[in-house]
């Protein structure tokens, strides 16, 4: 849905995120049709991550030893749960 009243001018440049945020929060996009274009994307899906509750004095000691070896939690989460997995019979 267009409006019927005259667009404000895009700014050249902003000065920040929260200045770009404020005018695109409160301009429409498709009040500004010569100021786009389309293009064609191609992506891959690589990865993907899930998501785990874990109690805080594990993630406490999980940071601690990962921060000891010098990786990541993530990393070492990862490590050991694929040790462990892989010892289940």
């Amino acid at each position: 849905m267009h409006k019927s009243e005259p667009t404000d001018p895009i700014p050249e440049t902003f000065t920040g995120y929260e200045e770009a945020a404020e005018f695109w929060d409160s301009h429409d996009t498709t009040d500004y049709p010569d100021a786009f274009r389309t293009i064609e994307v191609v992506s891959e899906f690589r990865q993907r991550s899930y998501e785990i509750e874990i109690d805080a004095d594990v993630i406490a000691t999980l940071r601690t030893h990962a921060r000891r070896k010098g990786i990541s939690p993530t990393h070492l989460a990862n490590d050991l749960l694929r040790r462990q997995l892989t010892s289940i019979k």
